[in-house]
């Protein structure tokens, strides 16, 4: 049996298709569905006109596999005032059930996607939200949803890094010191490690466990958030539909790090997907 699990972020919707316990591969349409939600407390019509016929495309994918569809949301989708509303309309256009998930669920099933039963952390930045989940000994023993991402970031300051960084450290005032090892994954954490890496294409295995110092983070973030947009639209790696929102990801995961006394963190290319298929209890 085949699956087909569709995850609709605040930056991007993302297929990943599922048989006999393994990735058979992933792919991510950028639709910014949780663009300009920190103001109006609303996912705006042109939002929803790009992210529907996204979800529509995927879904063709899936057909294509004859695969079954899951579908879940996260932080825009449950912050939203009108998010019921954009669940029946995806429903109605597409057929599809959406499961809502709790800021809670979202942070468990990123650490079971990168970790599975291991110990260590994961820190997940997303677009309008960032999960940081940390496990001993198969036990959860910390886990918080922070209403803070890329896409929320740049809505709220653009690129003033001095609006950035207190809107940053605010935001991560509840995290304590951290000594397991840590994960990043997402589109912030794969964007950077292919930009580390210099990768051309996405390849996930390669990336698998890169290293992110965070000195290296912190001169990325003071570049993306000086450089002209052209400019790092051209860095080897880059994502270009991120380009404009990493820098304050990357600053983001910076500040991170620092707070929790960490000096790096390695990418896990299995994230959220996979940590929703063992949810489920796929096969």
């Amino acid at each position: 049996m085949k699956y087909a699990i569709l995850d609709i972020g605040s930056n991007s919707v993302r297929l990943m298709l599922w048989a006999d316990g393994k990735t058979l591969y992933k792919e991510v349409l950028t639709t910014r569905l949780g663009e300009g939600l920190s103001a109006s407390g609303l996912i705006s019509d042109a939002a929803e006109k790009r992210t529907i016929p996204a979800i529509v495309t995927l879904l063709g994918r899936a057909k294509g596999e004859d695969a079954e569809v899951l579908a879940f949301a996260t932080a825009a989708v449950r912050g939203a005032r009108n998010g019921p509303e954009f669940v029946s309309a995806v429903k109605r256009e597409c057929g599809v059930d959406i499961d809502v998930v709790s800021g809670e669920a979202e942070a468990l099933l990123g650490l079971r996607g990168a970790l599975g039963m291991r110990d260590g952390g994961i820190i997940d930045i997303g677009g309008a939200s960032t999960e940081v989940c940390l496990q001993r000994e198969g036990k959860v023993v910390y886990s918080v949803s922070l209403p803070v991402g890329c896409v929320r970031l740049h809505d709220a300051c653009g690129e003033d890094v001095t609006l950035l960084t207190s809107v940053i450290e605010q935001a991560i005032s509840p995290l304590p010191a951290i000594e397991l090892p840590l994960y990043a994954v997402g589109g912030t954490a794969s964007t950077l490690a292919s930009v580390r890496l210099g990768l051309k294409q996405y390849d996930g295995a390669a990336l698998q466990n890169a290293i992110l110092s965070r000195n290296w983070l912190k001169c990325m973030a003071n570049y993306l958030l000086s450089a002209p947009l052209e400019d790092r639209k051209r860095i080897r790696g880059m994502d270009v539909t991120r380009a404009d929102i990493l820098g304050g990801g990357t600053l983001l995961l910076t500040h991170i790090l620092q707070r929790v006394g960490a000096n790096e963190v390695r990418f896990s290319d299995g994230d959220n997907l996979e940590g929703y298929a063992v949810y489920r209890g796929l096969k």
